[in-house]
């Protein structure tokens, strides 16, 4: 007799306009295994689970759960058919407690009973070790404790099937290992679950099976026992891709920027950046870890002179004199003659105008002015070109609005824009959040030709195993101060996660 899976998907497909996100789908999931669904960005992956999660609703196919078809229009009926989804970015109400979050919505007779709701919460997390004060509110909670939360929510509503998305984006290896140490509990005890991610290292270590989708299409599905990260990332793009960071030693590096008890206030008076003291040298990659929320937005923006600062950050040019510029507006800075930059978090908010294109986009730059590898001085439009065709930017035109290309297309005409500008100083953000594998490449290999031509690069990122391939020192923050810098080619992960919880680690000095 053939086993029933948990869910069968059967010839899903989902159009947006005449875009097909997915297109006749067959996937399986077992119950006792924990399933990685890879894909590079667009090719239909969280699309695929937001139908089972009852957000979207397929054109075409069948989803059967324990073999029965069933119908899914809304998370009320992915819940009641025992389906529930732990979103990458957390729906919880700060002011809230735990029990009250997942109480939210709940139906029950009369008055909701706060203290049953409580009691079914300590029992979850006995049985599964997480470890979560019901009564603590969100705002003081950690990342790791909202998620905690999410899961706990899902659980306590009857879901024994659980689908996260980019589970670990925002977690220290600590809280990794803890989070993987309870699916593994999970999985043991029946629960399917599906992990969505882009860092191939956890799916070895944490899935039973992977399956692949590319532009859409599911490519199939291979025991995690009996593949590799190559053999993976060639499934995913269709073609054999490198995967190895290149990491030349820095060449004559030089101090280009020299941050002295660099301190920010919020409006509220609270400090977000406390006296962080270090220096970026020209012809390196230094790289800034930290919990969410450590400061680095801060750091980025003070020293972009977009938020107001105390202290001192001089940048000193190639043979020149220094320049203050902190109490510098970000036009002054560059009437100063400094070529900065800046790649921000916020890709659509801060970085380009959602509703232009690449050409307007690549005009709110001086591109006259550079003399980097996508320069093309005639006009803006040569130079949307030069950046579509370089970075490979997948848009039906130059002139189609960026809010409607992917999360990776928009990064590589934000990241091509400010190469073009032949920066000094060139600092990003998260450059490569929620991207998928050959883009992170494309991006890491562009920090990596900027620091081979002397620009001091400052690489805001959040997955440690690259930082620590693709740097030459780290900077670690906490609570908005400098725990540690440590040289990248001999830091263990580790040593950068406990400083990221000022636990412990060596620290090197602001030279080191």
């Amino acid at each position: 007799m053939e086993a029933v899976h948990a869910i069968e998907l059967r010839h899903i497909t989902k159009r947006f306009g005449k875009v097909v996100a997915n297109d006749g789908i067959d996937l399986t999931l077992d119950r006792g295994e924990i399933l990685s669904l890879l894909g590079e960005n667009g090719s239909g992956k969280t699309t695929l689970m937001n139908m089972l999660s009852g957000i979207y609703f397929p054109d075409e196919g069948e989803i059967l759960v324990q073999g029965k078809s069933v119908s899914i229009r809304s998370p009320k009926d992915a819940y009641e058919n025992g389906i529930g989804m732990i979103h990458q970015h957390y729906k919880l109400v700060d002011v809230f407690t735990a029990a009250e979050n997942i109480a939210l919505g709940l139906h029950a007779k009369g008055r909701l009973d706060l203290k049953q709701v409580a009691a079914g919460i300590r029992k979850i997390s006995d049985q599964y070790g997480f470890g979560i004060d019901p009564d603590k509110r969100i705002y003081n909670m950690s990342v790791s404790e909202k998620q905690t939360v999410e899961i706990i929510k899902v659980l306590y509503r009857g879901a024994d099937i659980l689908i996260l998305d980019e589970p670990t984006a925002v977690l220290t290896p600590q809280e990794t290992e803890r989070l993987f140490t309870i699916l593994r509990s999970m999985r043991d005890d029946g629960k399917a679950i599906v992990i969505i991610t882009h860092k191939l290292h956890e799916v070895m270590s944490l899935s039973d099976r992977v399956s692949v989708l590319r532009k859409g299409k599911y490519i199939g599905t291979l025991a995690t026992a009996q593949t590799s990260p190559q053999a993976l990332t060639d499934m995913m793009v269709g073609r054999a891709v490198r995967l190895n960071i290149d990491r030349p030693e820095p060449m004559d590096p030089k101090p280009r920027l020299t941050v002295e008890n660099l301190t920010v206030l919020d409006a509220e008076g609270v400090k977000r950046l406390d006296g962080a003291t270090f220096t970026a040298l020209g012809g390196e990659i230094l790289g800034v870890a930290g919990i969410a929320g450590s400061g680095q937005r801060e750091l980025l923006e003070a020293i972009a002179g977009l938020c107001p600062a105390t202290g001192s950050v001089l940048f000193t040019p190639e043979g020149g004199a220094p320049t203050q510029l902190i109490g510098k507006t970000p036009m002054q800075i560059k009437q100063a003659g400094v070529a900065m930059a800046f790649v921000p978090e916020d890709r659509l908010g801060m970085g380009l105008v959602g509703g232009m294109g690449m050409t307007g986009n690549m005009m709110l730059r001086s591109w006259r002015k550079g003399r980097g590898a996508f320069v093309d001085r005639r006009d803006p439009n040569a130079l949307a070109l030069r950046v579509k065709e370089e970075l490979e930017v997948v848009t039906p035109s130059v002139e189609f609005p960026v809010r409607r290309l992917s999360g990776g297309n928009v990064q590589k005409v934000l990241v091509g824009r400010e190469i073009a500008s032949a920066p000094s100083v060139l600092m990003s953000a998260y450059a490569v959040r929620g991207l998928d594998i050959n883009t992170s490449y494309t991006i890491y290999h562009l920090m990596t030709e900027q620091k081979q031509k002397g620009v001091a690069v400052i690489f805001v990122g959040e997955d440690l195993d690259v930082l620590l391939e693709l740097c030459d020192r780290i900077l670690v923050l906490c609570g908005g101060q400098v725990s540690g810098i440590v040289d990248a080619r001999h830091a263990t992960k580790e040593e950068v996660g406990l400083l990221m919880t000022r636990t412990g680690g060596k620290e090197d000095g602001p030279h080191a």
